[in-house]
């Protein structure tokens, strides 16, 4: 019962924070669902300034209020615009994973009472100003007491709790939307939330970021194109990743990869072609490769960051990712239709001819 009150009073903030924001224009489908955005819109009005934003800027400002859950949730609903649209699924794109950092000293208490011992005890120093700060960690550049330069990723005091607060939340939220809005039942809302749920339990556990490294490093172990900064075992728990601290510009940046001497037309290539031998040699890829995960050395290798969304790929689902894009390639849209339809991605009864056009 007491939890049933705490999803009931998270409910009612998220309830407020999406109708200040005016995101509940995207509620439609059962009459109840209507009725129960007409009263949250009465009680919380929209602010003024957000009358100007489309729905999506306005469901992602709410989302960025209510928290590094639901940050998460947003940037994984942006792949989803058979839910949610493509101008709104656009908009949730420029979510930005980025949050005031924590106090320096709950970074500190965190690697004291993984490892038993004084944060000296492991770095010759350790700099409290982090460099980064997201939803789920922060980092902080360090010197080990080898003398050797890592970056510190630390996971957020509290973020393990709060998950789980709000994914209840998030699965009651997509039970009733499969109960009261009919064209989302196909879309099996529910799925999208446990999907959700397993891919960042997985980054909240240090430990299965560090291994993930690891096997991508060994992987391209002899490629001389691409490098993952190596895992400090030691001084890595649950909720502390050390990395290897690695220099380059960052891929997306003209200004940085000109001072480097770096051709962004061979970054470019370079980049497609580490990322197929991920998906077509290894099997097992880096599935969060935005520009703020990747950076270039003044000598051209791509250095990867961040391996907390890491995905596998078997055989089968290899060959049909090959025919659809030799589909793509030669504009044999019927090729690119029947691979959808083998692999169950395109209802049987669909129509080929509809699907390819």
């Amino acid at each position: 019962m007491l939890r049933g009150l705490r999803n009931a009073n998270r409910l009612l903030v998220i309830v407020r924070c999406l109708a200040h924001h005016g995101a509940l224009d995207l509620i439609e489908g059962h009459s109840a669902a209507h009725l129960g955005k007409s009263i949250a819109q009465w009680l919380w009005r929209p602010r003024h300034l957000v009358k100007e934003l489309r729905p999506g800027q306005r469901l992602a400002l709410a989302l960025t209020e209510l928290g590094p859950t639901f940050i998460k949730f947003g940037q994984a609903l942006s792949t989803r615009a058979d839910l949610l649209g493509e101008q709104c699924a656009s908009d949730l794109a420029e979510l930005q994973d980025r949050l005031p950092p924590f106090a320096f000293k709950d970074a500190k208490a965190t690697v004291e009472e993984d490892f038993g011992v004084e944060l000296l005890a492991l770095f010759e120093s350790f700099e409290e100003k982090p460099v980064a700060a997201a939803s789920i960690a922060q980092v902080h550049f360090a010197v080990t007491t080898e003398g050797h330069e890592v970056a510190v990723k630390v996971l957020r005091p509290g973020i393990k709790q709060a998950f789980a607060r709000d994914i209840s939340v998030l699965f009651w939220l997509a039970e009733w939307a499969e109960r009261l809005m009919p064209r989302l039942r196909r879309l099996k809302p529910i799925e999208v939330v446990r999907t959700f749920q397993k891919t960042a339990r997985v980054e909240m556990d240090l430990r299965l970021e560090a291994a993930a490294a690891e096997e991508l490093a060994e992987n391209f172990a002899k490629d001389k194109t691409f490098r993952v900064p190596s895992v400090d075992w030691q001084r890595t728990s649950e909720r502390l990743l050390t990395l290897e601290r690695v220099a380059g510009a960052r891929i997306d940046s003209g200004t940085a990869l000109a001072d480097i001497g770096a051709d962004p037309v061979a970054v470019v290539k370079n980049a497609a072609e580490v990322f197929f031998k991920m998906v077509f040699h290894h099997g097992f890829f880096h599935a969060d490769m935005h520009p703020g995960n990747l950076f270039i050395t003044s000598d051209g290798v791509i250095i990867a960051m961040d391996f907390g969304i890491m995905g596998r790929v078997d055989a089968e689902t290899q060959k049909t990712l090959g025919e659809m894009l030799l589909g793509f390639l030669t504009r044999d849209y019927r090729k690119v239709a029947e691979a959808h339809l083998r692999a169950g991605f395109v209802p049987n009864h669909e129509s080929l001819d509809d699907f390819a056009q």
